[in-house]
């Protein structure tokens, strides 16, 4: 990846609804160039998709949660890791090292949603222990892994 590529990525990071003119103009590169990258970029699956942001807050998402849990040494990871991409309110989670063995970011509603989630997550077979925090603020949310 040279820097043309990195630009292309920044441009297209801030607004992935940038035209191939406008990328091009922002780049110094022609049309058909600006175009072909994209192209590679998106087949060698650099780019993944195409996405919008939302807001959580303007859509009655009021309160996010972390949480972190650990399974007893014979619980099979696999099937929580499919439980969880049953959660909408489950916004991300990592397979982890340290003293918990997963990290789960919570989207949700409010308290009595979060706790009707946290419920059906500590009823899962093999769960030893877990550690919720509610977020107060939200300093940092930066989706770019490009650095400069």
């Amino acid at each position: 990846m040279d820097k043309t590529d990195k630009a292309i990525l920044k441009n297209l990071q801030k607004n992935a609804r940038m035209t191939i003119s406008d990328l091009s103009a922002a780049i110094s590169l022609s049309m058909p160039a600006a175009s072909e990258r994209v192209r590679k970029l998106e087949t060698s699956g650099v780019i993944k998709q195409y996405t919008v942001i939302l807001d959580p807050e303007k859509i009655n998402k009021h309160l996010t949660a972390l949480m972190f849990l650990r399974f007893d040494s014979t619980t099979n990871g696999e099937a929580f890791a499919e439980y969880v991409k049953t959660e909408p309110e489950i916004n991300e989670c990592y397979y982890i090292t340290g003293n918990f063995d997963y990290y789960l970011k919570i989207i949700t509603e409010d308290a009595r949603t979060l706790m009707s989630l946290l419920s059906r997550i500590k009823n899962h077979p093999g769960l030893v222990t877990t550690a919720n925090v509610v977020v107060l603020s939200n300093i940092v949310d930066n989706v770019s892994v490009l650095s400069d």
